[in-house]
C-alpha cells in the first residue's frame, strides 16, 4: 500500500493501541489457523472501530476455512461454538469474555427478485474485501502476522470521513440493497459523508429496497435512530427517496406548514424535535421514576413521528390560517400501522403510538388552569411513559421567540411541580378504585360482567377526579351512580347499606 500520511500513521498507532488487549488472543487464533493450513484475518467493523478508538461488541474474522474446518480449529480452544449461519459460512465462538464470528471468504449477491442472498464462498481475502459494503469496512488485519490489508484505501476514506464502496455503488447496492440504508446509518453513526456517486446510486436504486424483508429494514432503522446524529441519516434517506420505500410518512411532512412555526415545514420541525428530545435523554444507566436513559428508541420514534397525522388533517381556514385538528389521534393510528408494518414488537408499537396520541395534552394546561383531577389523569394516562412524555412535550417547542419558549418551559415546570406534589400525597402510578371488583359486586348485588366493568370504571374516574375518599366514601359514590342506572331496576337484591352483625 502507499506510504501512509501522518494522519494515517496516527490512526494506525491508535488502532494497535486499541487492539492491544485482544492481540494475544488474535495472534494465538491466527497461529492455530495457520498450523491447520488456513488463512484468517480480522476484518470489517472491528478494524474500522479500532482506528476510531470505538468499542466493538464482537470480533469479526474471515478465513479460507470452511465452516466445518473452522469448527475443527476451534475445538479445544473456544469455550463454546455455535452456528450463526452455516449456510452463509459463519460460526460463532466464545473464549473467556471475547465473542468471535468467523466467516468463510464470501462473494454473495442478491437475485433481482429474491429477499435472500445467493451465497458463493471465495478463496482469497482480496475477493472477500471487494464484496464488502464500504471501503471503511473493507480493511483487514492478517493473523498472526498483524499485516494491515487495505486494497481500497479505506483508511484514507476514514480519515477524510468519506463513504465510498469498494466496487461501483451500483454493483454493491445490487448485491444487497440494504446497504443503501446502511449508508445512511454510517452517516448518522460515524459522521461520514457519502461520495456523490454513492448518493446518485442510492437515488436511482431506491426502489430495490422493496425486496428486503421488513425485519431487516427495521433493524437498520433502529441502528440509525440510536446513533449519535440520526437527523443526518434521516435526511439522506429522504433526499435519496429511500424513506418513500420504508417510512413514507416522513417525506410527506415536507409538504406541510406547521401552524405554530411558519418559518419551518413540519418535516424540519419534526427533525428538530428529535434532536431536542435526544438532548433531554438522561445518561446511560440513569435511574429514577421518570428517568429516560439514552439512547431511548421509544422516545426517538415518538419525536420523529409525533406529527405524521398533520398531512391527513390539514385544513385551510377562512382567515387564511391552517389547522390540523385531531392530528394526534390520526397520527397515533398511522404510527401504529407503520410500526406494525416494520414488524416492531407490540410493546414498542403501543408505547410510541400512545406518546403520539398524548403529545398535545399539555397544551390544554394553559397557564395552570388544570385542576388536580386533570393532573391526576395526565399522570395515569401516561403511566410508565410519563418520563418520555415530559421530554417529548418539552422538545415539541421549537419556536424562535425566546419569550414564548421561556413561558412554555416555565409552565411545564409548574406542571411537573404539581405532579411531584400529587405523587407525594397519593400512589398515582398504581391508582385503583377504593373498592375492588368483589366489593362492588357485593354492594350492588350483581355478578361479574359488563355492568360490573362499568361500575369499576366509574369508581376509577371518581378516584381520579376527587382523590382518595376512603371505602365508605367510594361506596356512597358508587350507590349514587347506581341509582341512575337502568340495570338497578332489575337488581332488587342490591345492598344499600352493610348489614349489622345481628341483622
Amino acid at each position: 500500500m502507499p506510504t501512509p500520511t501522518s494522519t494515517d500513521a496516527a490512526l494506525l498507532l491508535r488502532a494497535m493501541h486499541h487492539l492491544t488487549p485482544t492481540l494475544p488472543l488474535l495472534t494465538d487464533l491466527g497461529e492455530r489457523f495457520g498450523t491447520a493450513g488456513h488463512q484468517v484475518a480480522l476484518v470489517g467493523g472491528p478494524v474500522r472501530d479500532a482506528f476510531l478508538g470505538r468499542p466493538s461488541p464482537d470480533l469479526d474474522l474471515t478465513t479460507s476455512a470452511s465452516p466445518e474446518q473452522i469448527e475443527e480449529v476451534l475445538a479445544g480452544w473456544a469455550d463454546t461454538t455455535w452456528d450463526v449461519g452455516r449456510e452463509f459460512g459463519t460460526i460463532g465462538a466464545r473464549r473467556g469474555d471475547d465473542v468471535l464470528e468467523i466467516t468463510t471468504y464470501r462473494a454473495d449477491a442478491y437475485d433481482a427478485e429474491s429477499r435472500k442472498p445467493v451465497v458463493a464462498f471465495g478463496d482469497n481475502l482480496e475477493d472477500d474485501l471487494v464484496r464488502r459494503d464500504f471501503t471503511v469496512n473493507a480493511m483487514a488485519l492478517r493473523l498472526p502476522e498483524l499485516l494491515f490489508v487495505d486494497p481500497h484505501d479505506g483508511l484514507a476514506d476514514l480519515a477524510a470521513l468519506r463513504l465510498r464502496t469498494p466496487h461501483t455503488p451500483e454493483v454493491s447496492f445490487s448485491d444487497d440493497p440494504l446497504r443503501m440504508m446502511r449508508a445512511a446509518r454510517f452517516v448518522a453513526q460515524l459522521g461520514l459523508v457519502p461520495a456523490p456517486e454513492v448518493v446518485a446510486a442510492m437515488t436511482d436504486m431506491a426502489g430495490r429496497l422493496e425486496i428486503i424483508s421488513a425485519e431487516r429494514v427495521r433493524d437498520e432503522l433502529v441502528k440509525l435512530l440510536l446513533a449519535a446524529d440520526p437527523r443526518a441519516g434521516l435526511e439522506l434517506l429522504v433526499e435519496t427517496g429511500l424513506a418513500e420505500q420504508m417510512l413514507p410518512e416522513l417525506p410527506a411532512l415536507q409538504l406541510e406548514v406547521d401552524e405554530h412555526h411558519r418559518h419551518k415545514d413540519v418535516y424540519e420541525h419534526s427533525l428538530t424535535v428529535l434532536e431536542q428530545a435526544i438532548a433531554l435523554e438522561d445518561a446511560p444507566g440513569a435511574e429514577g421514576e421518570d428517568a429516560v436513559p439514552g439512547p431511548d428508541l421509544v422516545l426517538r420514534l415518538a419525536a420523529l413521528l409525533h406529527d405524521i397525522g398533520k398531512p391527513a388533517t390539514r385544513r385551510f381556514e377562512p382567515d387564511g390560517g391552517v389547522s390540523f385538528h385531531h392530528h394526534e389521534i390520526v397520527g397515533a393510528k398511522l404510527t401504529r400501522a407503520r410500526l406494525r408494518a416494520l414488524r416492531f414488537d407490540k410493546e414498542t408499537v403501543r408505547s410510541v403510538s400512545r406518546l403520539v396520541e398524548l403529545h398535545l395534552r399539555f397544551h390544554g394546561y394553559g397557564s395552570g388552569e388544570w385542576t388536580d383531577s386533570a393532573v391526576r389523569r395526565y399522570i395515569t394516562d401516561a403511566g410508565p411513559l410519563l418520563g418520555r412524555l415530559h421530554r417529548l412535550t418539552r422538545s415539541d417547542s421549537t419556536t424562535r421567540n425566546r419569550r414564548k419558549a421561556a413561558r412554555l418551559a416555565a409552565t411545564y415546570d409548574d406542571l411537573e411541580t404539581r405532579i411531584t406534589r400529587l405523587r407525594s400525597q397519593e400512589e398515582l402510578r398504581a391508582v385503583r378504585p377504593e373498592l375492588d371488583g368483589n366489593q362492588i359486586a357485593e354492594a350492588l348485588g350483581i355478578t361479574p360482567g359488563p355492568v360490573l366493568g362499568r361500575a369499576y370504571k366509574h369508581l376509577l374516574a371518581v378516584r381520579l377526579d376527587q382523590g382518595p375518599l376512603g371505602e365508605e366514601g367510594a361506596r356512597a359514590a358508587l350507590l349514587q351512580w347506581w341509582a341512575d342506572q337502568p340495570e338497578a331496576v332489575t337488581q332488587p337484591e342490591a345492598v344499600t347499606q352493610p348489614e349489622s352483625e345481628d341483622g
